[in-house]
């Protein structure tokens, strides 16, 4: 009889260890799953706007969460102060030149905390330390800046109705340029005027060219016109050579 109480006592006290070290071994996981006890250091950030920030809000980093939004506090009428907690371990990527943003998980999800990379060459974050921020976009911001888009954009669909409707009913030069037929005509003749006296200019001076008297005048400017070119031609060979014998040297 007195065994079978032994046994008893010895399967209910190794249960009752077995159920206090897996109790034990949970509150570990959960804990280190919610950074409670992880090493953290706490650093903070200003907005003008916190923007529906809130407190457990996630904090990330290169797209990773590293801590939590710790506490808010406005400081005053212009200034939001946000204390963050996070990993220890994380903080040599923080720069002192790193800024934090408000942004949210998804189109309508929570808002998150992002930090930016920092410069290489400047030195980490430590314990206590602020970092700067961008402020955040306001959504009525976007949808007020949409609105004044969508209403310049009726303006001037309405005025060029209206500069339509004025050019099919004739009026303005342009109207009348294309609903006047005589006009257009006009255009046309003084089209072919001005090419027909592009083409006798042209034949004027093959005319010249061939002259007695100018033929002088224009073997002139031929000769110069070819000693401009052999000049150039030849600075370009000794350009290129002098370029050569650096390259040897």
């Amino acid at each position: 009889m007195e065994n079978n109480n032994t046994n008893y006592k010895q399967k209910l006290g190794l249960f009752v260890f077995l159920g206090i070290f897996f109790f034990f071994g949970i509150i570990f996981l959960i804990g280190r799953q919610q950074n409670l006890i992880s090493s953290e250091i706490k650093i903070s950030t200003t907005f003008k706007n916190a923007s529906g920030l809130k407190v457990g809000n996630s904090v990330r980093f290169s797209g990773i969460t590293i801590g939590t939004v710790d506490n808010i506090e406005i400081i005053n009428d212009s200034t939001v102060k946000v204390d963050m907690n996070i990993k220890d371990d994380t903080k040599q990527f923080i720069k002192l030149d790193s800024k934090a943003s408000i942004s949210s998980e998804g189109v309508i999800g929570d808002k998150i905390l992002v930090i930016s990379q920092g410069s290489s060459k400047i030195k980490a974050i430590k314990d206590g330390q602020k970092i700067g921020s961008f402020e955040p976009i306001e959504f009525s911001d976007v949808l007020a800046s949409v609105k004044v888009t969508a209403e310049n954009a009726e303006v001037i669909t309405d005025e060029l109705a209206t500069i339509l409707v004025n050019i099919n009913d004739g009026e303005g030069t342009l109207g009348r340029l294309m609903n006047d037929e005589d006009m257009a005509d006009d255009l046309d003749a003084t089209m072919e005027n001005l090419r027909k006296s592009s083409k006798g200019l042209n034949e004027n001076m093959e005319a010249a060219k061939h002259n007695f008297l100018l033929r002088g005048y224009f073997k002139k400017k031929e000769r110069a016109k070819r000693k401009a070119a052999e000049k150039a031609k030849k600075e370009a060979e000794k350009k290129r050579e002098e370029t050569e014998k650096a390259k040897n040297k």
